[in-house]
């Protein structure tokens, strides 16, 4: 039997190029068993966001091909949606495209004394990732990267 961090990466190979047939690019795939129930949440993004029409064409392709491969061992509901305004930064090119946002950074091992940093998003290269974090510019290396996501500005 698969484990979950299976499901959700073969999920993600099948899905990313559904998510661009359909105009989208695929963020993040999801599943996890919350309140006595699994769910398979793929979260999907383009420029200037998506609408529920996004939603739904890439769910009906998704799951239409996971009613044919059938690897998933329990039932569970599917879910296609936004990321939302705390999107996650999960590849190099998004560190990229992000340049100069406001975002979160959890890490590993403490770094600087500590493990979450907000800061404004230098940019990437091959060692890491650059921010700006109380007037000086800090470099966290990708593989000390637990989390990241867009951090909200108001």
């Amino acid at each position: 039997m698969l484990s979950r961090n299976e499901i959700a990466g073969r999920v993600e190979e099948l899905a990313g190029p559904i998510a661009a047939r359909n105009g989208t690019e695929l963020v993040e795939v999801v599943y996890a068993h919350e309140a006595g129930r699994w769910c398979l949440r793929i979260f999907i993004d383009k420029p200037g966001g998506v609408n529920l029409n996004d939603c739904e064409r890439v769910s009906r392709a998704v799951e239409q091909v996971l009613d044919e491969l059938d690897f998933i061992p329990h039932s569970y509901v599917l879910e296609v949606s936004s990321p939302g305004l705390e999107r996650p930064l999960k590849k190099a090119e998004d560190y990229q495209r992000y340049a100069g946002r406001l975002v979160r950074i959890g890490t590993y091992a403490p770094q600087d004394g500590r493990r979450k940093f907000t800061g404004r998003l230098v940019g990437s290269n091959e060692q890491g990732v650059t921010i700006l974090v109380d007037d000086r510019e800090l470099l966290i290396p990708w593989h000390n990267i637990s989390k990241a996501t867009l951090a909200v500005e108001f």
